[in-house]
């Protein structure tokens, strides 16, 4: 099934994110087989191995369904309509074993990728026909692809945190998360935070490419390059980009480890940024 399925969606989603999908899920696979004791707490977190590894399984399936069509209502896109969806699935579902999770977090990421296959078949080779409403407005599948490798990655960071283990964050797949960290940046914008700004950002991933963020008195602008106009530009590391952006690492902390520089007319405004945004 597996060398089927790579070769059906081959053409219908950005090179290698078919693959990604299904690695990260195998990654986070291999933290939680052999896990014993699934109560120990998530660093950050309000819940436990066992919780956050039932709801990344519950969040590929949620994936899955939306990739073949189905309609699965999950909230307003908000963070407390998120958090709340999130809570009563959980709560819903009892499973907290690590081995039974690990195998359906596989499973559902290569349910998703066989739903993908499906759509680029009947779509003539194309990924792009619009998808089900996600829990963060309507997404293309190719752009819904790439919201499910970001949600794995956020997760399965938390994931290796508790058990002690090496992430498996890295510039390629950061560089896949960022269809869907565009697509979204709009939607997760701050209303009080961007309210009366007007401000002009290239951020540029290291060894990346670089994209634009234009802000207007509360209307939120991202387009795939550099504005053009720019009051600051902001160099990061991509590893840094996606963990502050999805609220896992400290900006300013990434800046005294020289992960963030800054420079422009307005240069004061780089620290101003991560806030903008609220986690996705």
């Amino acid at each position: 099934m597996r060398s089927t399925v790579r070769q059906d969606i081959r053409g219908s989603l950005p090179d290698g994110l078919g693959q990604a999908i299904r690695g990260t899920a195998e990654d986070i696979a291999t933290l939680l087989r052999g896990v014993r004791d699934t109560a120990v707490p998530v660093p950050g977190s309000e819940w436990t191995i066992g919780e956050a590894a039932a709801h990344l399984a519950l969040a590929n399936e949620l994936m899955a369904d939306l990739a073949s069509g189905r309609e699965r209502p999950y909230g307003d896109g908000t963070p407390q309509s998120l958090a709340a969806a999130n809570e009563r699935s959980l709560a819903a579902f009892g499973e907290r074993r690590a081995e039974p999770l690990a195998t359906m977090i596989t499973k559902q990421a290569e349910v998703f990728l066989d739903a993908m296959a499906t759509a680029a078949e009947g779509a003539g080779g194309t990924a792009d026909d619009p998808a089900p409403r996600t829990p963060l407005g309507p997404m293309d599948r190719g752009v819904l692809a790439s919201y499910l490798l970001t949600h794995m990655l956020g997760h399965g960071y938390d994931l290796a945190r508790a058990l002690d283990r090496p992430h498996m964050i890295d510039r390629a797949r950061v560089n896949l998360c960022m269809p869907f960290m565009l697509a979204v940046m709009p939607r997760v914008a701050d209303p009080a935070a961007t309210a009366g700004l007007t401000a002009h950002y290239t951020v540029r991933l290291r060894e990346g490419e670089a994209f634009g963020v234009s802000l207007t008195d509360g209307t939120v602008r991202v387009t795939p390059g550099p504005p053009d106009r720019s009051d600051c530009t902001i160099l990061i590391e991509p590893t840094a980009f996606l963990l502050i952006a999805l609220g896992r690492r400290n900006p300013w902390r990434a800046i005294a480890q020289g992960q963030i520089v800054a420079w422009g007319r307005r240069p004061w405004l780089a620290p101003r940024f991560p806030a903008l945004f609220t986690a996705p």
